[in-house]
């Protein structure tokens, strides 16, 4: 029976995986759009907070130490929120549609969701 909870633990994290690559490869052909002018500034920072966020991810789903795996699952709740804040900004000064705007927030959200699940499941422990 242990051993089908670990599975589905990690099956579930396997799913947050692909849900934010999936949201690397939109994000990265959403900005490749931007003005040139925001290549090192807005752009640069959006990459990052994804890259950091992934890096994130990686190491809470290699974790074995609970504590550790909350600091990462925290971290990475940290970089989305992040790039909540870029994405609204790329609305805002219109480097985006409205369409892009939904759709990219649409998947954060999604992320959200699945991390705060895991998030409370680690709690539970």
């Amino acid at each position: 029976m242990k051993t089908s909870i670990s599975y589905n633990s990690k099956q579930n994290n396997l799913k947050i995986y692909q849900k934010y690559m999936e949201l690397i490869y939109y994000s990265n052909d959403i900005v490749r759009k931007y003005p040139k002018c925001e290549n090192f500034a807005l752009v640069a920072e959006i990459k990052n907070s994804l890259y950091i966020g992934l890096r994130n991810l990686m190491y809470a789903i290699k974790s074995y130490q609970k504590n550790d795996k909350l600091k990462h699952l925290n971290e990475f709740d940290i970089n989305l929120n992040l790039l909540k804040v870029h994405i609204r900004l790329s609305y805002k000064y219109k480097y985006i549609s409205l369409q892009n705007y939904q759709t990219w927030s649409s998947l954060i959200t999604d992320i959200c969701n699945m991390l705060g699940g895991w998030i409370s499941s680690c709690l539970k422990r």
